[in-house]
């Protein structure tokens, strides 16, 4: 735990009302000392109630990871939340708005990890080797911090501004595919709204997720077999308004499609 005397049980459950009521302002006005650690310490916090209370966790997302993105937020390094099962909405699934608070929606890797990663320090190499498939994915971001108005800090406490996410039917494996090369096309009702190639997340998705593994096992929850990853947007996001239908196209994965009512 950090050592600065933060109100870390009180932020989290601002946080968790937040979910059932409106943003709240951001909470590094509430924070003595913006550290990073304060507000995985946080995150933690409302990841442990979540897990009392029932829910269970099936991975976990790389935020922040597409230079497009850290430009719109106004950060400038990659974070991670966790994601539960709950969150994961099947592609024909109409999305009811309110289960997100000033929604957004982008486009990434999806990985299924087949085997445990306990490396400290792990390479893209043993990635490859702990991956069962990747997928094709939408993730719809949300934020419970007013305004889309965050630091590294907020996002950081607010699991990564998670929300939903969607992952396509199709799968593949890794052998033979160049995740750098990838190129992904978004759609809203037939417009192109997003595009972007597997370099822009951390040059490789691939990255991404040797990133995240590192830091989840020096942080205690190393990545385990049959986690889901959301390796971390290929282009900008892009707002959502009711009615809504968004289709990506990962070149060589496939294609997975959102719908809200």
């Amino acid at each position: 735990m950090t050592k600065f005397p933060e109100d870390i049980a009180g932020i989290a459950a601002a946080i968790r009302a937040a979910y059932v009521t409106a943003p709240i302002a951001p909470i590094r006005t509430r924070l003595a000392f913006h550290e990073v650690d304060t507000a995985y310490d946080i995150q933690e916090a409302n990841t442990s109630y979540w897990l009392a209370v029932g829910r269970r966790i099936v991975g976990c997302k790389i935020g922040l990871t597409s230079p497009a993105v850290q430009k719109q937020l106004g950060v400038d390094r990659p974070d991670f939340g966790i994601l539960f099962a709950d969150m994961q909405v099947p592609e024909d699934e109409r999305i009811q708005l309110v289960r997100v608070l000033q929604p957004r929606i982008e486009a990434e890797v999806a990985f299924e990890i087949a085997s445990d990663i306990d490396a400290t320090d792990p390479t893209p190499d043993d990635i490859i080797r702990a991956t069962a498939f990747v997928m094709p994915a939408l993730e719809i971001v949300g934020s419970r911090i007013k305004n889309w108005d965050i630091s590294i800090v907020d996002t950081i406490a607010d699991n990564a501004s998670s929300a939903l996410f969607v992952i396509g039917k199709e799968k593949r494996r890794l052998e033979g595919l160049d995740l750098s090369e990838i190129t992904m096309r978004m759609t809203r009702r037939g417009e192109v709204v997003s595009q972007g190639k597997g370099s822009a997340c951390l040059d490789n998705p691939l990255n991404a997720v040797a990133w995240l593994a590192g830091e989840l096992g020096r942080r205690g929850r190393p990545l385990r077999a049959g986690d889901v990853v959301l390796s971390g947007a290929l282009g900008p996001m892009v707002a959502v308004n009711s009615g809504d239908e968004f289709e990506a196209s990962i070149s060589a994965l496939g294609t997975v499609s959102a719908h809200f009512a």
